[in-house]
Order: structure tokens, then sequence, then C-alpha cells
């Protein structure tokens, strides 16, 4: 099964709490106004393997982040992702611009909240802008769904965190702190 991905973090702190493997799924049809990732919206991308994907996990994270994008577009691959990280005892946290009751309503949706540690919920909303505790905006909600974490966890995830790379690229993770004009 293939999932079709933007990018990949293989470390980060800013997307959940702890070291993080992040996945940006490709594609989006929520299209939520002043969204910080519009370069995942188009349904391109490319196709990897969830078990390729799973393989680049470092053995030294505690869990993995889904972003996108939107995971839950992409369901089967999602839960099929989520399988491979709880195989390997690792948290697992998603970002979704649907609510939990859409989720639960959706083809799949169902499948991915039962292997979810942490959901972050709701369509981001730039008039209510927080960025803060996961959350990009005051609508979204933290939902812990097992006894992993607390939700003081999820919330001092520190906002961002800014990676400069070996060949010079500089990665902005986290819920954008900064008012960033797009």
């Amino acid at each position: 099964m293939n999932l079709r991905v933007h990018a990949v973090e293989l470390r980060s702190r800013a997307n959940g709490p702890g070291a993080r493997f992040v996945v940006w799924f490709q594609g989006c049809t929520l299209g939520c106004p002043g969204c910080f990732n519009p370069a995942t919206h188009a349904a391109g991308g490319k196709g990897i393997a969830v078990a390729d994907l799973a393989a680049q996990i470092p053995d030294d994270v505690e869990g993995i982040s889904l972003s996108g994008g939107e995971p839950l577009q992409q369901p089967e691959a999602a839960a099929a992702l989520l399988d491979a990280a709880r195989a390997r005892g690792l948290s697992t946290l998603a970002f979704s611009g649907y609510t939990l009751d859409e989720i639960r309503a959706l083809p799949g949706g169902p499948d991915v909240l039962a292997r979810l540690d942490v959901l972050i919920d709701g369509r981001y909303v730039a008039s209510a802008r927080l960025a803060s505790g996961l959350r990009g905006s005051a609508n979204q909600h933290i939902h812990v769904l097992t006894d992993r974490y607390r939700r003081s966890d999820v919330e001092a995830t520190p906002v961002a965190e800014i990676r400069i790379g070996p060949t010079g690229e500089v990665v902005l993770t986290g819920v954008n702190p900064l008012k960033l004009k797009r």
C-alpha cells in the first residue's frame, strides 16, 4: 500500500511530545484559508510504500506524528503506518482538519482513531489564530485518546523549531509561531 507524502522530518520536537518522526501527507480538500501548509493541498505528490516509509523511522524517537495535507483523506495508508509505529512501541499523534465527530463518520476514520494516542482536530481558522499547545487556532481541540499522555504533555510541546540542513535548506515546523504572509 502506498501513501502520498509531501515531506518527512526524521526527528522533531515541535510536532508532539518528545522526539517524533513526522509525516506530512499530500492532499487536502478542506482548503482552510490561511493554512500553514498550502503546498500539501494538491492531490499529487510522491507515492511511497508504507513499509518503506516505516523503515525510515529512527530507533531513537518516541513516536510519530501525522500532519498534512489531511491524513484522514488517506485513511487506509494512515492506519497501516500507525500500525507499523505501534508494532515498534511508538506513540501516535495526528493533526486533522476534520472534527472528531466528522472523523467517526468518515470511511476508515474509526480505524485511524483506534490507533491514535492523541488527535488535534478542527479546521484552521486564521482569525482565531493561537499557535500554542499544538493548536493552530483556538477552535481546535486536543483529544487525549489513551493514557499514554496527559493534556499537559501535549500542551508543553514547543511551538516551533527551525532546522538548517547540511545543504543549507531551512525547515520550519510546528504551529507557525511566526505570522508569515502567504
